[in-house]
């Protein structure tokens, strides 16, 4: 459909009652993960539109434009309330956490696998190994510290295991800068694809520096300290992507477009009846949002909203079983870095003065969380906790070989031949019996 010929709900009949804002949550116990995942998407595409209000708002003397804009906004909290609460009160931290990582796995993947301009798509592969490995991660901790296996919250639809190692993922964040597209030539799939990740990982930033804390355990807590880094570098890595030269009107289009989009894709996605009906409801309501972004640009820009975001919805956020992909990625980039020039090359392509190398050694020198969580599991279980086919699991050793830069590793680094002690250790009955 052309959402731009569609009605919506009009802004003025979007006032909720408290009751209607918060919503009952969604099953831990049985929802499907996909629909944990969905909600964690829409919370953050809902911060990041009212945060882009309060900044469009910021830079505007337009006494009719701003009063739009607080109205918007207004709605946009709510709507995130909504969003964000549908989190259920029993669901832990680390569970919430295992969610997050599942939405930037398989987020990424398909956006990868949807993604038109190549340059893009080369770097959403880049970010998948890193949140792939931060997954892995966090599921030692998931075990160690809740005593649940991970997969009662991927419901085995991810796999856990071991990619380019989180200590590698710290930069000069200056080299995470990637290059801009242009806004005249690129397609609305590539701008909702970019603004969707960017949301989506700008959320999993946030959430980690609001909860990361909680937990008793200093160990955890470093690696929650470790990874919400590594997401600041990801915020910046995708936003770069995005034209500069876009308008405030332009951006203000695409936002709104992308979140009418993504609530388009969870809707038509989801199994849960209650759930699919508040997807819809918010959907219409983003449309009425978006005419009147659309409104506002042909007011004050004289141009027709087509020629931005065209005249078909895309599908940004269809979530499904990426393992197939990932192991081909894991496969072929685990030795991929950062560039010099705004692109990417191997660890033995990588000058000696790179930048990154500074930053690693000041950072790890007294070791990696990361892999903290790896010796911590060692030594409860004498294994790492990790899922996938027997012949990928069997890798993990020459994945770590190649994955490991020989200029630098922090001193609690676990090697390949400890990793292939793991293979003669039986899976703990735990494990097994799940």
């Amino acid at each position: 459909m052309n959402v731009l010929k569609e009605k919506g709900i009009p802004i003025d009949k979007q006032i909720k009652t408290w009751k209607d804002i918060v919503q009952r949550p969604y099953c831990r116990s049985h929802a499907d993960n996909y629909t944990r995942t969905r909600q964690i998407l829409l919370n953050g595409i809902e911060v990041e539109a009212w945060g882009f209000k309060h900044h469009f708002i910021r830079k505007s003397d337009n006494l009719e434009l701003n009063k739009i804009l607080a109205k918007i906004r207004r709605l946009e909290d709510m709507q995130q309330t909504t969003m964000n609460w549908l989190c259920p009160a029993n669901q832990t931290v680390l569970d919430t956490t295992l969610g997050y990582e599942q939405v930037a796995v398989d987020l990424t993947a398909w956006l990868a696998q949807n993604e038109p301009d190549e340059y893009v798509k080369e770097t959403y592969n880049f970010g998948l190994l890193e949140d792939f490995d931060h997954l892995y991660r966090y599921s030692q901790f998931e075990f160690m510290i809740e005593e649940t296996d991970p997969n009662e919250i991927l419901h085995k639809m991810t796999d856990v295991l071991l990619a380019r190692p989180t200590q590698y993922h710290h930069n000069c964040n200056a080299i995470r800068i990637r290059k801009p597209y242009d806004k005249d030539k690129t397609s609305p799939q590539t701008k909702v694809n970019i603004l969707t990740l960017v949301s989506a990982e700008q959320q999993t930033h946030n959430f980690y520096a609001e909860h990361g804390f909680m937990y008793g355990n200093s160990d955890l807590k470093r690696l929650y300290a470790e990874i919400k880094d590594v997401e600041e570098e990801h915020v910046t890595m995708y936003e770069t992507l995005i034209d500069p030269n876009e308008s405030m009107f332009e951006k203000w289009l695409i936002h709104e477009f992308t979140e009418v989009c993504n609530y388009y894709n969870c809707y038509k996605d989801e199994p849960d009846e209650r759930i699919k009906l508040i997807w819809e409801e918010n959907m219409q309501m983003e449309i009425g949002h978006l005419q009147l972004a659309a409104e506002m640009f042909k007011k004050y820009e004289k141009r027709d909203p087509e020629e931005v975001i065209g005249t078909e919805l895309v599908l940004p956020c269809h979530f499904e079983c990426q393992k197939k992909y990932v192991t081909k990625i894991i496969e072929s980039e685990v030795d991929k870095r950062l560039g010099t020039n705004q692109d990417y090359a191997k660890i033995n392509e990588l000058p000696d003065d790179w930048a990154s190398y500074k930053v690693q050694e000041m950072t790890g020198k007294d070791g990696a969380p990361s892999e903290q969580a790896i010796r911590l599991s060692i030594q409860s279980i004498g294994r790492d906790i990790a899922f996938a086919d027997e012949e990928l699991l069997k890798k993990q050793p020459e994945l770590l070989e190649r994955a490991l830069e020989k200029k630098y590793h922090s001193p609690n680094t676990v090697k390949p031949d400890e990793y292939k002690k793991f293979e003669k250790i039986k899976r703990i009955d735990y494990i097994e019996e799940k």
